[in-house]
């Protein structure tokens, strides 16, 4: 084990086991539904809450983790590092980057022993976990604190990401993205594609779609522009399509030079504004 501990939120969707391989702490988002309360990653898996959602009498709460939570990941890193690295979701997305700072701060004073940093990604969901990933292995194999952000800032500087959905109504419903409504009500069934380029922090809406095959073709053609003759890092996520997931990550695997290539879940706290049928690939290009 290294000398620098990384810490993430279960937004960063790491691919199952690898996360916990690398010795990368997770603070769980918590969501809400019918009154009860789950901790993301924990306490339901996102094929039991893709279950719940269609009969759930009021709308779904998500909240971030608190500055206890991250602080509670830190103490725990602290008996076995000497230092920490915090890396969260874009600030534009949700708290997370605040709380991990105020939770740094008072790290700083009662874990005097501890150094502390904290990122933002920039990104979200697996680009956000691929970002986790790089700086988890750059700790793993001995790096200094400033090797492992240095590590961390290049992914950032690279990491794409290009998604679809596979209904609008959840996000239609929540009020997040207002051409959702309009989409949602359109007489043609239209499957927007969405893309978070490095370090822009927000999700746009680059191509649209006249079904889910057009919209997964032309999301192989953003990263075939993107990742041009480059040997190819990424992970395929999901929220409950995993036979489409699996088909997308074979034809990834396919067309581009691959170094390595997950599957992974997307996280059932975002899932919950999302619904089901989220695919989405994140991925950065070395060479």
């Amino acid at each position: 084990m290294g000398r620098v501990a990384v810490v993430t939120d279960s937004s960063a969707c790491l691919p199952p086991g690898l996360g916990a391989a690398l010795g990368v702490y997770v603070a769980p988002l918590r969501f809400c539904i019918d009154g009860r309360s789950y901790l993301d990653g924990i306490d339901i898996t996102a094929t039991e809450l893709y279950r719940m959602l269609p009969r759930a009498r009021e709308l779904p709460t998500t909240s971030a983790p608190t500055p206890g939570d991250y602080y509670a990941a830190l103490h725990r890193a602290s008996a076995t590092h000497d230092s920490a690295v915090v890396i969260t979701i874009t600030r534009r997305f949700s708290g997370m980057y605040q709380s991990a700072t105020v939770a740094a701060a008072t790290a700083r004073e009662s874990l005097t022993h501890l150094q502390v940093t904290v990122m933002d990604s920039g990104t979200a969901a697996g680009a956000e976990g691929l970002v986790v990933l790089n700086a988890a292995r750059v700790a793993a194999d001995g790096g200094r604190h400033e090797d492992v952000c240095s590590a961390a800032r290049e992914t950032m500087e690279r990491v794409e990401l290009v998604a679809t959905l596979g209904t609008l109504y959840y996000l239609a419903r929540s009020g997040r993205v207002p051409m959702a409504v309009h989409w949602a009500n359109s007489l043609v069934h239209v499957t927007p594609v969405f893309r978070i380029q490095p370090l822009s922090g927000e999700a746009k809406t680059v191509r649209v779609g006249l079904g889910r095959n057009s919209a997964l073709r032309q999301m192989l053609q953003l990263v075939a522009q993107q990742s041009r003759s480059g040997v190819l890092h990424g992970v395929v996520f999901h929220s409950d399509c995993l036979g489409e997931a699996e088909l997308l990550r074979d034809r990834v695997a396919d067309t581009f030079r691959c170094a390595e290539l997950h599957l992974s879940d997307f996280t059932p706290a975002m899932g919950i504004h999302t619904g089901p049928g989220v695919l989405g690939f994140a991925y950065y290009t070395v060479g």
